[in-house]
């Protein structure tokens, strides 16, 4: 019985399938040409036809021959390889040899694999230099085998090859390498019904690639010979797609949604040659923080521009400062003039249809003042009895070392008119305090500021901030402040994490816990999974630690002292974490009053340029998970023998660090489990006590939930 098929049309200036055959050198193309009316010679072509059977075995054929051309052995495996057995018996194949003995296997795993068969087949070439074609099945559960093809020459096999006999047309140079996508939503396909999804394009956008429809679309892209996968999440499930070019719509598309709504569409001008799609915006300067202001959908972010000061000018004000002799003459250039970096506040905001961006106001900071932190505020003001958003600014003047630090804070009103394009942003506040102003976060209505080494609350009046409460914390500087309900996340740059509390009854901040270690901190956030909180920490050894709040645990030292959760060595300076909540699952939507509905997940960005994710696992989850991982370090072939447990482990720099727990799985080693064969697949499973079903279903809820863009 046939599984699925496809027609494979090899044309164009070069015929690749042909250069694959055994009798490619006789091959002359005379009586397969027809004279244009230019007088040129057009090669219709090749037709193959690719079949898939029940049994996982796959076939091709030459159309209208109908003579088979190349053929594999259990295809719907995902061998890493696959080559044509005709040449390549299956005596060599390292699947037949594991399942020789049928009675070694065991009844669970037998039916298992005896379950998936293939759904869905597409090969496809698209126009491009030295392109080579794809070949792409759908497995009934969800996974895409997709495979990208590649000419092999094996003289021993050619010396043996009798061209008389019905091998000479057999493509016997042809073989294709298993491909690694990037994480893509699988989608079961129930038993008994067949709904074609791939649908190829050519050119949507100036692109081309591939669409795959159902409940969970996506765009497979291809770019210099290589799959970008971009999922479609905007408009639900898609039932049908197909390209429309015309005068109304230049090179767009048409999809139908589940609920029956017809679109007509057009892909933005985005870059999606990258994991996510980008959009480049030119600012002529160089970005330090940036915030979103969601009730106006603007962006506020702080910019640095370098700019050359007269140099009378820049040693008038050092010698009123009593610091001239700061800046060494080298630095000078011949023009008199000296470099420096001037800060602003750019409120921007984005054009719809991925257009550029617009400046739509500036707030540029004073001379040597550079602005620090910025953050959009909701405070209670005393007077009108309202709550207001406004945007909170935090600089700090760098005047060198013999000057006392002192910062500034600022208070910006912004409005944006409906039916004018301008913004009007308007200073509500300004003072200016002893210590740099390092951090910001609004706590209830009152402004919570990092002010040198303690922190500050203010109540607002409407025009004066009136300090209520104060804690002198340790620390040296605050890098970071967060903001759960009444608890304080505090990081200090070489002091950890400090964890306090906000009662307003008695105006008080109180110190609930501390991590006692030394760690030079670059950036925390509160980690929410239900009703556990627990809160993180990125450190400058690149490392990620968990840490939780237990008082009446004896190792907490009376509740002083925050417990280890988690520590992960993430091999990348994170300064900036972003907390979104998990999108809903199948398995949410099985349960809806679990406490899975109220978990969130921390986005986060490197120095180096990276965007990662971590989120919270159920309990049962994760123990599966860390046994598949603890099987894949020995399964998986890692890149040059590099072993990710040990990459993993904590780095302390020779200072004392006792470990703690390992609670954290590795989604990039977790993920190579769909790459390897299906006979290895179940078999870890069984290992492990668990099935592959499950296995799937945990790391496709996995990608589902963290599907945020």
């Amino acid at each position: 019985m046939v599984a699925a098929c496809t027609l494979y049309h090899d044309k164009g200036p070069e015929l690749w399938l042909r250069r694959t055959s055994t009798d490619a050198w006789l091959s002359t193309g005379i009586g397969e040409s027809i004279d244009g009316a230019d007088g040129t010679t057009h090669d219709q072509g090749d037709v193959y036809l690719v079949l898939c059977y029940e049994n996982g075995n796959l076939e091709m054929f030459d159309v209208p021959n109908f003579s088979s051309v190349f053929s594999v052995d259990k295809f719907v495996s995902g061998k890493s390889h696959i080559l044509d057995t005709f040449f390549h018996g299956p005596a060599n194949d390292p699947v037949k040899l594991m399942n020789k003995d049928p009675e070694d296997v065991g009844r669970g795993r037998k039916e298992t694999s005896h379950n998936i068969k293939v759904v869905e087949l597409c090969m496809q070439r698209w126009d491009a230099e030295h392109s080579r074609p794809f070949l792409f099945g759908i497995l009934s559960d969800g996974s895409i085998l997709c495979y990208h093809a590649y000419i092999y020459e094996d003289s021993e096999n050619a010396s043996k090859t009798d061209l008389g006999s019905i091998s000479s047309s057999r493509l016997r140079n042809l073989r294709f390498v298993r491909v690694c996508l990037d994480s893509y939503a699988r989608e079961e396909t129930p038993s008994g019904t067949s709904s074609r999804r791939i649908s190829v394009f050519k050119n949507v956008g100036g692109l081309q690639g591939l669409f795959l429809s159902g409940s969970s679309p996506a765009w497979f892209m291809m770019f210099r010979e290589r799959l970008r996968i971009h999922p479609q999440v905007c408009d639900g499930p898609i039932v049908a797609f197909t390209v429309l070019h015309n005068v109304n719509c230049n090179h767009g598309f048409i999809c139908i949604t589940s609920e029956g709504a017809l679109k007509i569409c057009q892909l933005p001008a985005l870059s999606y040659d990258n994991y996510w799609p980008v959009q480049k915006v030119a600012l002529k300067g160089t970005p330090h923080q940036v915030t979103y202001f969601a009730e106006k959908n603007l962006y506020p972010l702080i910019v640095s521009v370098p700019v050359l000061k007269p140099l009378n000018q820049v040693l008038s004000s050092l010698i009123d400062q009593e610091a001239g002799n700061q800046f060494e003459p080298d630095n000078f250039s011949s023009e008199g003039t000296y470099p420096m970096e001037e800060f602003e506040i750019r409120i921007m905001e984005p054009e719809k249809s991925a257009g550029p961006w617009q400046t739509r106001a500036t707030i540029p900071m004073q001379t040597s003042e550079n602005a620090l932190t910025l953050r959009v505020v909701t405070l209670f003001n005393s007077t009108t009895q309202r709550n207001e958003t406004l945007l909170a600014i935090g600089t700090a003047y760098v005047q060198g070392e013999d000057v006392a630090a002192r910062g500034r804070v600022l208070l910006y009103s912004v409005e944006k008119s409906s039916d004018s394009a301008q913004t009007k942003v308007t200073e509500v506040y300004s003072k200016e305090l002893k210590g740099a102003i390092s951090a910001l976060a609004s706590l209830q209505g009152h402004l919570l500021i990092a002010s040198g080494p303690k922190i500050i609350l203010h109540k607002w009046t409407g025009s004066e901030l009136n300090g209520v409460a104060f804690y002198d914390v340790p620390p040296l500087y605050v890098v970071s402040l967060n903001i759960v309900k009444n608890f304080i996340l505090l990081g200090d740059i070489h002091k950890s994490i400090y964890f306090l509390s906000w009662k307003e009854q008695g105006s008080q901040l109180n110190l609930l816990a501390k991590d006692f270690g030394s760690l030079d901190t670059l950036a925390t956030e509160f980690l929410i999974d239900g009703s556990t909180l627990s809160l993180i920490v990125s450190d400058e050894q690149k490392n990620v630690q968990i840490f939780y709040y237990a008082p009446k645990m004896s190792e907490s030292w009376k509740g002083q002292k925050l417990l280890p959760r988690a520590e992960f060595h993430v091999g990348a300076h994170i300064t900036k974490f972003l907390r979104l909540q998990l999108l809903p699952t199948s398995a949410d939507r099985t349960s809806p009053g679990s406490d899975k509905t109220n978990r969130f997940g921390l986005l986060f960005g490197t120095l180096d340029g990276s965007i990662g994710c971590i989120a919270p696992l159920d309990e049962l989850t994760f123990r599966r998970l860390q046994s598949l991982q603890k099987k894949l370090v020995d399964s998986v072939s890692h890149f040059a023998g590099l072993n990710p447990r040990s990459f993993r482990h904590f780095h302390s720099n020779g200072k004392a660090h006792r470990p703690g727990p390992d609670s954290i799985v590795d989604c990039e080693l977790l993920f190579n489990f769909e790459m390897l064969r299906l006979e290895e697949q179940i078999e870890i499973a069984q290992q492990i006590g668990t099935t592959r079903t499950q296995i799937m279903s945990s790391l496709n809820d996995l990608t589902l939930s963290t599907s945020f863009l």
